[in-house]
């Protein structure tokens, strides 16, 4: 597969970092691009890709907090406007509340497209555009999955933290993966909930097999301090640690 960061931000974005949003595709025919989360901006970037906003019938959440999902509604009535006429909507317990909600106020697209709403359960595995998923619960401050991705007949596999407190659990989820983007929003002198800062995720991370880790969901805090976290991360983590940025592809 192939991972594409759309959005390496936050809910506070900066010019050269929208929030968060992430295009996976499959190696495989059987299966078309995901677009994982919506945040602001990221149909913009998504614009900006070979397969382009008009290839994208399938949104996967996170979670439900706006700087994932501030596009979603845009995403529909640019593939409406291209003449596109599906899309599905994917994402944790109070998906469809959310979609019913935001065309509750945006009625004129209400029926614009063929949309799909489908939830989806913690430890219940799932297919989505030729994706095998597995999902686990994070601790955030709204009911948030993480997801570990793998294609039929590959072994390598692509985890995304959503947004969470760095913790064993989801290390245990995420060991043996090839690559994990896991959040890392501030640097360690400051002190908050719900998201990591690096010298709790390099402890979480201590002993469990992750070939490359990104850091990702950076708060302004973070800019100028990249190298600094890298560095923290590493005083008990010892795999490959790398910073995420808009635009950045790579092969899984």
């Amino acid at each position: 597969m192939r991972v594409t960061f759309l959005g390496t931000g936050s809910a506070m974005p900066l010019a050269e970092r929208v929030q968060t949003g992430l295009l996976l595709e499959p190696a495989a025919d059987d299966g078309g691009p995901l677009l994982v989360d919506c945040g602001a901006g990221v149909l913009h970037r998504l614009s900006q890709t070979d397969p382009g906003y008009e290839a994208v019938s399938t949104v996967l959440l996170t979670h439900h907090h706006l700087d994932h999902v501030s596009d979603l509604l845009a995403l529909l009535k640019a593939r409406w406007l291209a003449g596109e006429d599906h899309l599905e909507v994917v994402g944790p317990t109070g998906t469809k509340a959310l979609v019913d909600d935001l065309l509750g106020v945006h009625d004129y697209l209400d029926g614009r497209v063929d949309l799909q709403v489908r939830e989806i359960h913690p430890n219940e595995p799932f297919a989505v555009s030729g994706f095998e998923v597995a999902a686990r619960e994070t601790r955030h401050s709204m009911p948030c999955l993480a997801y570990r991705f793998s294609e039929p007949g590959s072994d390598d596999e692509f985890v995304f933290s959503g947004d969470t407190e760095a913790f064993e659990g989801l290390s245990t989820f995420a060991d043996g993966a090839k690559v994990l983007a896991h959040d890392c929003s501030f640097p360690d002198e400051v002190d908050v909930d719900n998201h990591p800062i690096p010298s709790q995720l390099g402890a979480a991370l201590s002993g469990y097999d992750v070939g490359r880790l990104y850091l990702t969901h950076l708060y302004p805090h973070t800019e100028g301090r990249h190298e600094e976290m890298i560095e923290s991360v590493r005083e008990r983590f010892d795999g490959d640690v790398r910073v995420a940025r808009d635009g950045l592809r790579f092969e899984v």
